[in-house]
């Protein structure tokens, strides 16, 4: 911000109103069921269109626009470019038509939901950018993983058959505001390793480092309770993968700490206390669910067979394969895979399956090799920034940024079992950290004098805006 924007708080304002919306239309999309009904979808995208709306008004007020485009967001573009061409349809001359998805109202409306996502993530890019923001949105993450896991055990023991307790449902496994446990669980996870993180790395005082233990904890004992076991997995993935990562954080942080402890010792001591409390907690509560539920599965009070990986998912993958094999290059269609499944499955069709309950699989059904390629290419740009921003000097970045990782590692762990970031709400929570490692990987590599020139001038800016911002509200105190 220039000393002009700075002696004018009301854009100040304007810029926090939207990161704040931002985070309104987040809790919004988990507490409406994960946002994937017509009528929650469409309230969401209107919140975007008014967080754009809000966002043009800025920038005409400061008369510049200044996007920053980190590199996660071009496959994701190129998803949705990939949409748009299979969307796309003619009728021949015989009155047929053709398009290259087999259900093109279908692609039509993923692709709009795709775009929506696309332009959250340049939201949150751009107005979760400087160090005060991202704290506070490290401490808001925090604290809303810690309600949404509270909302979801107290419903949980007190179930009536309603969400909410007023609104009917017939879904066999919901927890929390979710009708799948698995997609609660995976929202959790996603959050999880985030207070785990910022303890590993000191970058949380003392005494807030108690409630954060006891945050992760409270997110880990409801997802034992959901009774998912990818959830539970990727959440021991998640813990291996800070574990990793925190040993190789700089030297100086390491020796931080007043007794001589070596690192991984320590580290592993306080994974090893907050499993240890989370086993506490079931033990105290009732632990046979979730022990039967991970050794046995699931058995149907009618007393019917044990549910199988065949039973559950096998047979969904088999068929998957075969119409992968059918559309190698670029697949049945984003959003199409209900309408091609009945084509190329052995079953007798009487099952409706919208998803094939591995999102690998999906995008390489939904998008032939191509979609492959551009997923493989987002994990691998996302990933070089998680290595990047782990290994930052400063305790907040390099915690934030194993949080996240960590959050986004779990998620795509569970994502070989489930169907996580078809869920809206959890595809946005994921860009949402996915955002925030790319921008902590920017100031690293500006501090480190190997980003360019002008994004090392963007991001002084923005710092300058933080402490201008800070200025100013204390003197008006």
């Amino acid at each position: 911000m220039s000393e002009r924007d700075a002696s004018n708080p009301s854009r100040d304002h304007l810029s926090k109103t939207i990161a704040v919306g931002f985070l309104v239309a987040l809790v919004f999309a988990a507490l409406a069921h994960g946002a994937v009904e017509p009528w929650s979808v469409f309230i969401f995208e209107v919140m975007i269109v008014i967080l754009l709306v809000l966002w043009t008004i800025k920038v005409l007020a400061d008369r510049r626009l200044k996007l920053n485009i980190p590199a996660p967001i071009l496959p994701v573009a190129a998803l949705v470019l990939m949409g748009l061409i299979q969307s796309l349809a003619f009728t021949d001359s015989a009155g047929r038509l053709m398009s290259l998805s087999k259900n093109v109202g279908f692609t039509r409306a993923a692709v709009s939901v795709l775009i929506f996502a696309l332009i959250s993530f340049i939201i949150a890019a751009n107005f979760f950018a400087s160090r005060g923001r991202l704290s506070a949105l490290a401490n808001f993450l925090v604290i809303y993983g810690l309600g949404m896991a509270l909302f979801g055990l107290v419903q949980h023991f007190s179930w009536n058959g309603r969400f909410y307790w007023l609104r009917a449902t017939e879904v066999t496994n919901p927890f929390g505001p979710f009708a799948n446990h698995n997609h609660f669980a995976g929202y959790m996870e996603l959050l999880i390793p985030i207070p785990v993180a910022l303890i590993l790395t000191r970058a949380v005082k003392a005494e807030l480092r108690v409630l954060f233990g006891f945050a992760a904890v409270v997110m880990g004992v409801a997802v034992a309770l959901s009774l998912s076991r990818g959830g539970i997995i990727s959440i021991a993935a998640a813990m291996m993968f800070l574990l990793f990562m925190s040993v190789r954080l700089p030297k100086r942080r390491r020796e931080a700490s007043k007794f001589k402890i070596p690192p991984l010792v320590s580290q592993l001591a306080i994974v090893l206390v907050l499993i240890g409390t989370v086993v506490g907690g079931l033990l105290w509560i009732g632990a046979d669910p979730v022990i039967k539920r991970v050794t046995e599965g699931q058995v149907s009070s009618e007393g019917a067979p044990k549910e199988t990986f065949f039973s559950s998912r096998g047979w969904v993958w088999r068929d998957t394969f075969t119409m992968i094999r059918a559309n190698p290059i670029f697949g049945v269609g984003l959003g199409a895979y209900e309408t091609a499944f009945p084509i190329y499955t052995r079953s007798d069709g009487s099952l409706r399956v919208p998803q094939a309950h591995n999102d690998y699989l999906q995008i390489v059904a939904d998008c032939g090799i191509a979609g492959g390629i551009i997923a493989i290419w987002f994990i691998v740009v996302l990933f070089r920034a998680v290595i990047r921003s782990s290994r930052s000097d400063d305790s907040l970045y390099a915690g934030l940024a194993l949080g996240c990782g960590g959050g986004v590692f779990a998620m795509l762990v569970h994502s070989f079992f489930d169907f996580n970031l078809q869920v809206p709400s959890n595809a946005l929570l994921f860009l949402l950290l996915s955002a925030v490692t790319v921008r902590i990987a920017a100031v690293v590599e500006a501090s480190k004098g190997t980003a360019p020139s002008a994004l090392r001038r963007e991001l002084k800016r923005v710092e300058t805006e933080s402490v201008s911002s800070a200025r100013l509200v204390r003197g008006a105190l």
